[in-house]
């Protein structure tokens, strides 16, 4: 990962590589820089392999301390500001950053949250709005800054992705996984390839890889940079307008945002070059609606946090505004990715066979962090991840999902686990038995409903119990519904089915 601000700084040092809220830094300023703010960093203890942790909303500053810590062979582990505390006070335990930079829109959630973690980190004041280096916050003189010797399959980037046990995991993903999907983007198809000086829009989250992986790729190719706090409608149009962008990543929420703002039929979308999404469903009316109005290319991708945000692409050859035979699939596996679907006791399936969708690429995780038994259990030994999607690959090799095996909700782009919802809502004293599961919506892709059996005797409102929710989990994870229910239907082994609560209670009212 350093070489990528290193090799720049010597080829187009004067070239703006990051732009936020009205300043910008070259490549050879940004090598400058990190290098001051890892020998900062160094001076405070942390080395190879220490977490290094972020709290706050987009930044230049993010990537500014992701290069510094990797020139130190340590990790950057982006925290989801929009976590409860008690999640983040979670991943700070698990973690052990040894030091954590937060930014001021995010002072209170960290106060919460330290409050509730048993470990101790050191902090320091991360001002989004503030001029010049990060190094000064450290103090530490700009001299003297000597490499660390990096291998390649040490982890850049620690990033936590929701747990199926309730609990969030640590993915490892490695300098390799992060560098050489962009070496081989470098060699393919004009939607994958970068040509300085195209523009980057950043906008959605960088505690997620899809935010990380475009900033990885428009730097990794020499470009420019934009990011801006957080994603808003009104703010994503102007800049395109009026600025040089040629390419953004949205999730279909977004797209759906800027597609119906009342801005958009006086926006100029003629620079774009291409729109990367993926993150959630997005039914072909949308995606034909949006291709008519933004009139570039779309891309779309498939992945995880686990396959460093990339495994299938469907490219703009496969997007027609009136739809196409392949734009209700996810694409191909490309750049070296493989992808099969394999049966229940691990058999590979012939083409347009149902199973569970299994990728093994250069992208892939190291392994889950602490965790041995969860990292066996998703990594085979010869590299293959099983996703938990299911899925069906065409005689094409178009890979199509059907089902998601591991009854995750994707809401917006964020991925919600049941089991993390059930265990919060079974905490309530009144409580006996809850079914999370996930419907339709046309706004998320998908949203989070709940259904509760109550304790004999107690009792609880439907909003008191999603009060009790909101307290303790990020606000996308928060049921948009729940119904009181007299029993949960299950099949003859005990188990809840949530296809049956799907269909029970699709049109539940609000609570």
């Amino acid at each position: 990962m350093p070489d990528i601000v290193r090799a720049h700084a010597r080829w187009r040092p004067q070239a703006t590589a990051l732009e936020f809220e009205g300043r910008s830094v070259t490549f050879a300023d940004l090598d400058a820089a990190t290098d001051r703010l890892a020998a900062g960093l160094r001076a405070l203890g942390v080395g190879s392999g220490d977490r290094v942790a972020y709290l706050g909303r987009n930044s230049d500053r993010f990537f500014e301390l992701m290069f510094a810590a990797n020139k130190l062979a340590a990790v950057i582990t982006p925290l989801n500001w929009r976590l409860a505390p008690p999640e983040i006070a979670y991943i700070l335990d698990d973690a052990e950053p040894a030091v954590t930079f937060v930014g001021e829109a995010c002072d209170g959630l960290w106060a919460q949250a330290s409050a509730l973690a048993r470990t101790t980190t050191r902090v320091l004041p991360l001002g989004e709005a503030t001029a010049g280096d990060l190094a000064d916050l450290i103090g530490q003189a700009a001299a003297g800054f000597e490499a660390t010797q990096i291998d390649p399959e040490q982890a850049a980037i620690l990033l936590y992705t929701s747990g199926t046990t309730g609990r969030p995991k640590g993915a490892m993903l490695s300098h390799r996984s992060l560098v050489e999907l962009r070496r081989r983007e470098a060699v393919g198809p004009d939607w994958l390839r970068w040509q300085p000086p195209e523009v980057c829009l950043v906008s959605m989250p960088l505690f997620h890889i899809s935010g990380i992986r475009l900033g990885v790729a428009a730097l990794f190719n020499g470009c420019h940079v934009l990011v801006i706090p957080e994603f808003d409608a009104a703010r994503v149009l102007t800049i395109i307008h009026t600025r040089d962008v040629t390419r953004l990543l949205l999730v279909p929420a977004a797209m759906q945002m800027l597609a119906r703002h009342p801005d958009a039929a006086r926006t100029d979308f003629s620079r774009i070059k291409y729109v990367y999404y993926g993150g959630s469903p997005i039914s072909p009316a949308l995606l034909s609606e949006c291709i008519s109005v933004f009139g570039c290319g779309f891309v779309q991708s498939y992945g995880s946090t686990e396959t460093c945000g990339l495994a299938a692409v469907l490219g703009p050859e496969d997007h027609h505004p009136v739809g196409g035979p392949k734009m209700n699939s996810v694409g191909t596996g490309r750049l070296g990715v493989e992808i099969r679907i394999t049966s229940p006791d691990g058999r590979i399936l012939p083409a347009k066979a149902f199973g569970e969708v299994n990728i093994r690429s250069p992208g892939n995780m190291s392994g889950y962090w602490r965790m041995p038994e969860e990292t066996a259990a998703t990594l085979s030994a010869d590299g293959w991840i099983r996703t938990g999607d299911g899925g069906l690959i065409d005689e094409d090799g178009y890979l199509f999902l059907k089902d998601r095996i591991k009854d995750m909700i994707i809401t917006g782009g964020e991925n919600v686990y049941p089991t993390e919802v059930e265990n919060v809502l079974a905490a309530h004293p009144s409580v006996a038995e809850v079914g999370v599961f996930g419907v339709p919506s046309e706004r998320w892709g998908e949203e989070v409903r709940a259904a509760v059996v109550l304790r004999p005797g107690a009792r609880a409102s439907e909003a008191d119990l999603v009060a009790w929710a909101r307290e303790r989990l990020a606000g996308y994870k928060t049921p948009k519904q729940l119904r009181l229910v007299d029993a949960l239907p299950r099949n003859a082994g005990g188990k809840i089915l949530k296809r049956e609560l799907r269909r029970l209670h699709a049109d539940v009212t609000p609570a």
